[in-house]
């Protein structure tokens, strides 16, 4: 049977001859010093985004395999990992038992159904985004196969490791926003109907719901803050174009707006649009009482912090109110520091976030430690999106979002 040839994370540890201090997250950004005497091979699966990684660079990982349904793409990750062996298919590479751990990076559509045979057959996962696709179902068969078979899943969120998103965890685990009642993030990408034909055929981005991508923006503050969103009022917009009159979603919007309640009792508001008269970004920013963060914006303005202050000023109509300090922020290049082994400290895709995510996956194998961005962590940044896109759907109508919490360990 399948389960049989199942490795759990203790096993694989054994086989590695690592020390094992229990399955616990280490503190962020700390980096484990015990060295893995084997290291982890990787399957790498998806020779589009799946070559922007850096598996191969990586001190505890070697790229055992690679696979893709096209002979370039697999051609293209033998090239960029020095990788000799392929296979033409997820389901055909998988079988290799001198395979750990799988790199899904393949269609959206297919990420939990390429989880489900990874790990029926004992491998470890990092998935590219989103982790579910389109339905809550998806999201709970997911978690199902995730529990069951007892391997690690990591989704690869960049928004999590972007640097500006690494600077805002670290204001806020050392309290200097204050209370952070109010965040909004927004993934604003024009244009991207360039991604929905291929050889004059439609691709599973043809008429892609903006919500059901929306793991860029919810990053931004569940990855800061823990919080979760627990229910959601979105709007859409589209127009006449053959698009969104005509693909597989059933998707009429082009452009779609939610305002979130967290768990917390505060306000997040998220915006995903691909169409309009906008310049793309992918941003965040974070208002405490204290201080706030603004990232870059895309009209020219870079990252900025807003204090509170005593001083007053009067404003054009004469009233006092207090005028809050406002200075630059000089951006820290956190993937220059300590935070990565030395040999992937260098610039990666996604504002530097993709070496993070090498690490962070391989380290938690090797360290038999669950990853930040873990199963229930993905599902919190994926099902408030599909929920969103419903809301959406019934013209604003307010619905609770699905919570998928972490068991509690039992001391003892």
């Amino acid at each position: 049977m399948a389960d049989n040839k199942v490795r759990s994370r203790r096993d694989f540890l054994r086989q590695t001859g690592c020390a094992v201090a229990g399955a616990v997250a280490l503190p962020q950004g700390a980096i484990a010093v015990n060295a893995a005497s084997k290291k982890v091979r990787i399957g790498v699966v998806g020779g589009g985004f799946g070559t922007s990684f850096q598996w191969h660079e990586h001190p505890d990982c070697v790229v055992q395999a690679v696979s893709d349904l096209r002979e370039d793409r697999r051609k293209r990750l033998m090239k960029v990992y020095n990788c000799s062996k392929a296979y033409n298919s997820l389901e055909e590479l998988v079988l290799d038992r001198d395979i750990d751990a799988v790199a899904v990076f393949t269609d959206g559509p297919l990420h939990v159904q390429h989880t489900i045979e990874a790990m029926k057959n004992g491998k470890h996962v990092i998935s590219a985004v989103p982790a579910a696709w389109a339905t809550i179902e998806q999201a709970e068969l997911l978690l199902e196969t995730v529990r069951k078979y007892g391997m690690t899943y990591m989704m690869a969120e960049t928004g999590y490791y972007q640097q500006s998103t690494i600077s805002a965890r670290r204001f806020h685990e050392q309290g200097k926003f204050g209370s952070l009642y109010y965040s909004e993030a927004e993934y604003q990408h024009p244009g991207l109907e360039v991604l929905y034909f291929r050889n004059g055929k439609r691709t599973w981005r043809h008429g892609l719901a903006p919500m059901h991508y929306p793991t860029h923006s919810s990053s931004q503050l569940i990855g800061v803050t823990g919080e979760r969103l627990t229910e959601v009022v979105c709007h859409g917009w589209g127009d006449d174009d053959p698009i969104c009159k005509d693909n597989v979603w059933n998707n009429p919007f082009w452009n779609e707006s939610a305002m979130f309640r967290t768990n917390r009792g505060n306000a997040f508001r998220m915006n995903v649009w691909w169409k309009g008269a906008h310049r793309g970004c992918e941003r965040a920013q974070w208002i405490g009482d204290k201080m706030s963060f603004y990232t870059h914006h895309p009209n020219g303005l870079g990252p900025v912090i807003i204090r509170s202050a005593e001083r007053t000023e009067k404003d054009d109509a004469g009233f006092v109110r207090k005028a809050p300090k406002f200075e630059r922020y000089e951006q820290a290049q956190w993937w220059k520091t300590d935070m990565l082994p030395e040999p992937l400290r260098h610039n990666s895709g996604h504002e530097g976030s993709h070496t993070f995510l090498t690490h962070e996956f391989i380290d938690a194998l090797v360290h038999d430690r669950r990853p930040s961005i873990d199963i229930y962590e993905s599902l919190a940044y994926t099902a408030p999106g599909i929920v969103a896109h419903n809301s959406a759907l019934k013209s604003g109508e307010l619905m609770k979002i699905p919570q998928y919490n972490r068991p509690r360990q039992v001391a003892g």
